[in-house]
């Protein structure tokens, strides 16, 4: 994903950057929104909201949360890759309400509660 606008990002400054991508994406599949690794060990950009999802109803230009964890500005020059893509298949279940549920190894104890280390 290239940006498609510079853009100079402050120490902590989170920004939404075009691509100048469009894109309809068919029922079932949706589109992952990630970080790139290079330009988090170089400069501390990543995105908050990683992994984003872009959903098949969604329609516009794809842009980018951006998030500046370094100590310094950076400027994104046009063109320059700001993140990637990955497209996964998904389904949507049906969901319902239940007044119990089966029983586990784990019971209602949640989250962390597997007794490993």
């Amino acid at each position: 994903m290239r940006a498609a606008e510079e853009a100079t990002l402050s120490p902590g400054e989170i920004r939404l950057v075009g691509t100048g991508l469009v894109m309809e994406l068919p029922e079932g599949l949706e589109c992952q929104v990630r970080p790139r690794s290079g330009l988090a060990l170089k400069h501390g950009i990543t995105l908050p909201n990683s992994p984003g999802t872009i959903d098949p109803d969604y329609r516009g230009e794809l842009r980018i949360i951006l998030q500046n964890l370094g100590p310094e500005a950076v400027t994104l020059a046009r063109g320059e890759r700001i993140a990637q893509l990955v497209f996964a298949r998904f389904e949507t279940p049906a969901v319902e309400e239940a007044d119990s549920l089966s029983d586990s190894d784990r019971g209602s104890g949640g989250f962390g509660s597997t007794g490993r280390a």
